[in-house]
This record gives structure tokens, C-alpha cells and sequence, in this order.
């Protein structure tokens, strides 16, 4: 009876994780990272209240790829799986986050959108439903085809809703992990009008007019390789962005569909302090990758650009209170290694990030981290798949069929990436040095696939 009870004891002094991701937010699209037209008063809270990387990427800019590696832990390049993929691989899913936490006596939930090919999903988290937009729907019912009560809602609050039922029914024996992955801001595609959102935040942005994308003007577009000119990162430009005021009305969109999902983020966390467990509970935001606003006239993700690669992340610890802005890279594939560690288990060894977790009591412990691979391995003839290598100062990248097409800049005092140093004959030890860095790090990440 003693040793019972000093297990359940011991299980419920284990903290709350609440891991939260969105769809399609890039890093500036967050009031605290600068941005003075979003509202988002949660997401500042949370980044006011915990650690905020102001250096945060993906490793791959697209939802499948990187929502593997934040499930896996693992470079793309490792875990082999994007769009077009079978499904992952059992060996990657057997080692993943969510199993290692069931084993280790969490309670674990998910809900939203998965976007991984998995047939045994039900069999990683004790409760879960994955769902996404439905694209049979061409119109606004893409967002709004969920139900609560028999009244048709937005997927954000659906996601909300769900959550929160989770939180108000989950075991008390136990503590819980719940993995809550919004569709928003993703537009939807098949519709004329790509961004939904409901009257809560129809008022945002009224009388707000969006400044113009950086790098918005033509010569940055014509500076592009001919396949990424007919690409889809150029088709969707033209569904979003290819007016004045098409521009207008897509941001403000994007920028509503965000503040909803803020808004959601507030009731959650007033539903923690209500029930009681807010000051155990670790929160952990982060968008799946990246975005183009129109610049070089392109939109989507994919491209090894950090529009596509640079993400919001924010750490909160309720035990470990105090804000720090931390400059070191943090990855995508960090989040697997960091929620185990907040959980007191030991991440497997085959993974490949680092757990972040140290850094709420005053640690560094990706301080060491100067480099990382950036790629997007999908073969598909509408995006060209790309590859790259960024360290503090420099990017270099290429388009896996067409090497000879190089890019290079030096972020120090390029960080738009504006110009391409990689044909400028005094940059060319530094390309070659760039490139053998990438090629031995790419080749590394191969031999650590599992058969």
C-alpha cells in the first residue's frame, strides 16, 4: 500500500506538457517578436513569462516533414518521410515521444491536425483524433464542418474545445502530455477566399494597412532559377498576394486566424489555473515551418530561405519562473528530446536534437550548436527539392537537380539573403568550404537511418 501510494505520488509530482503547434506561423508573426500590427497577448505572455528563441528553425519547411521530425527527433534526411511518402517508418514511430511518455506513465492526448501517415496513430496516444481541413469542401465549410453541440465551429475552436474536455477528464493518478496541433493559420486552398476565421477577431486589422513584403519587387523574382519562377511557390503568390489588395486581404486573414488561435491559448491556460494544476503544467509553442509574405513575389514554404525556415518557439515552466531570450539555434527536432526531459526520461539514443529544457533554470545546453542542415527532400515536379547548410553568419544551398545552381550569403550583414555571393570569385573558398560542410553533415545524417 506504502509503495503505491509513493508511486501515484511521484506520478503526479511529474509536470503537466502542453505542446502546442501551429500551422504556417512564421517567427515575426508574434507581437513580442517585434511585430507591432499582430495581436497576440497570449502568446507574448507565454514568451514574457518563459524562454523565448529568438533562433528558432525547422530543419524541413513543409508540415509532413517537419511534423515528423518533431515527433521522431530526427532530420528528415534520417526519418525519410515527407508527402508522398507510404507512411513513417514503424522503427522511427516506435521510438517517438508520445510512446516513450506512455511508457514512463503519462497520460497522453492529441488533437488536430497529425499530418503523418501512420495506420496505428490510436496505438501512440491514449486519446487522440486527427483531423485537418477538409479540402472537399472549396469554400469557407473547409474550416467549418466540426461540431459542437450541433452548432458548426471553427477548427480552432474545436481544437480549443477538445482540449479543454481533455484537461477537465484526465486522470488525476496520472500526470498528462497533450500534443494540440491547430490547422490555422494554414489557408485553405481549394477556396477563393484562402483565410477563415470567425466573428470573434472580424473586428482585428479593420483599420490597419499591412506594410508590403520586403523584397516584394520584381528583380528579387527574376533573380530566381526558372523552375522556382513556375514553381507553386509562384502560383500561390497569385492566390494571395498578387495585388495591393489581395495582399491586404490575405494578411489580415492570416494575421485573424493567429489572434484566434491566441485567444484559445488564454482559455486553456485559464481552465490550468482553474483546475488547479496551471503551476505544474509546461508549455511548450512552436509553428511547423515557416512563410512567405510575397517576398520575391513568392508564397508557401519550402525553400531554404529563412522565411521558410525561421519559426516562433517559447518554453514555459511555471517551477522554474523567469524570462530569458535566448540567441542559439533551437530546432524542430529539439521538441522530442525536450518534452522527455521535463518528463524524466532519457531520450533514445538514435535521436538527433538536443533537449532544451535545461535552459528554465539558467542553462545553455544548445550553446555548442553552430550549424544545422535545412532541407526538403520532397520529389515533386512543382517544388524543387533544395538542401542546405546554415551556420551563425553564412547559408549555403542548392536545388538537388540542378547543382550547378548555387546559393550563398553572408547573414551577418545580409540577413535578407539579398545577395548571392556564391558566383563572386573572392567568396569561393568559403562556398567550397560550405559545401564540403554540408556534403559531410548530409552524409552523416544518411548513416544514422535505421533499416
Amino acid at each position: 500500500m506504502f509503495l503505491l501510494s509513493s508511486t501515484a505520488f511521484a506520478q503526479q509530482k511529474k509536470p503537466n506538457i502542453l505542446f502546442i503547434l501551429t500551422d504556417d506561423q512564421r517567427w515575426d508573426a508574434l507581437g513580442y517578436a517585434g511585430n507591432d500590427i499582430i495581436q497576440t497577448p497570449e502568446m507574448d505572455k507565454l514568451a514574457e513569462q518563459g524562454i523565448y528563441f529568438e533562433n528558432a528553425f525547422v530543419t524541413t519547411p513543409i508540415c509532413a516533414a517537419s511534423r515528423a521530425s518533431i515527433l521522431t527527433g530526427l532530420y528528415e534526411r534520417t526519418h525519410g518521410y515527407t508527402f508522398g511518402q507510404d507512411q513513417l517508418l514503424e522503427t522511427y514511430a516506435a521510438e517517438s515521444y508520445p510512446l516513450q511518455l506512455k511508457k514512463a506513465g503519462y497520460h497522453t492526448g492529441f488533437f488536430g491536425k497529425f499530418g503523418i501517415k501512420y495506420p496505428e496513430l490510436s496505438a501512440l496516444f491514449d486519446e487522440v483524433d486527427s483531423y485537418d481541413r477538409d479540402v472537399s469542401y472549396p469554400d469557407r465549410r473547409g474550416y467549418f464542418y466540426k461540431t459542437i453541440d450541433g452548432d458548426s465551429v471553427h477548427l480552432t475552436e474545436y481544437t480549443s474545445y477538445q482540449a479543454q474536455e481533455f484537461i477537465k477528464n484526465a486522470p488525476t493518478d496520472h500526470p498528462f502530455s497533450l500534443s494540440l496541433s491547430f490547422s490555422a493559420p494554414h489557408a485553405h486552398d481549394p477556396a477563393k477566399d484562402q483565410f477563415f476565421w470567425t466573428d470573434a477577431v472580424d473586428d482585428l486589422y479593420q483599420d490597419v494597412k499591412i506594410p508590403g513584403p520586403i523584397l516584394g519587387q520584381k528583380k528579387y523574382f527574376d533573380a530566381q532559377p526558372e523552375y522556382v519562377k513556375t514553381s507553386e511557390s509562384r502560383t500561390r503568390w497569385f492566390w494571395r498576394y498578387d495585388t495591393p489588395e489581395h495582399y491586404q486581404q490575405s494578411m489580415k486573414g492570416y494575421y485573424r486566424m493567429i489572434s484566434e488561435v491566441d485567444m484559445q491559448i488564454g482559455k486553456i491556460r485559464a481552465l490550468l489555473e482553474e483546475k488547479g494544476i496551471a503551476d505544474n503544467t509546461v508549455i511548450i509553442f512552436m509553428g511547423d515551418n515557416g512563410y512567405f509574405y510575397g517576398e520575391r513575389q513568392l508564397a508557401g514554404k519550402w525553400l531554404m530561405y529563412d522565411n521558410s525556415l525561421r519559426v516562433p518557439m517559447i518554453i514555459y515552466d511555471p517551477r522554474n519562473p523567469g524570462h530569458r531570450d535566448i540567441s542559439d539555434f533551437a530546432l524542430n527536432i529539439d521538441i522530442a528530446p525536450t518534452i522527455l526531459e521535463f518528463a524524466g526520461v532519457s531520450a533514445p539514443d538514435l535521436w538527433q536534437g538536443e533537449s532544451l529544457a535545461g535552459y528554465v533554470k539558467g542553462e545553455n545546453p544548445a550553446i555548442a550548436r553552430k550549424e544545422f542542415v535545412a532541407e526538403h527532400l520532397w520529389k515533386v515536379k512543382i517544388i524543387p527539392a533544395s538542401e542546405g547548410f546554415r551556420t551563425e553568419d553564412w547559408k549555403y544551398f542548392r536545388y538537388q537537380e540542378d547543382l550547378a545552381h548555387e546559393e550563398l550569403y553572408y547573414l551577418k550583414k545580409d540577413p535578407l539573403e539579398k545577395k548571392n555571393l556564391a558566383y563572386k570569385k573572392k567568396y569561393q573558398d568559403i562556398l567550397s568550404e560550405m559545401r564540403d560542410r554540408f556534403e559531410k553533415k548530409a552524409a552523416e545524417l544518411v548513416g544514422d537511418k535505421v533499416d
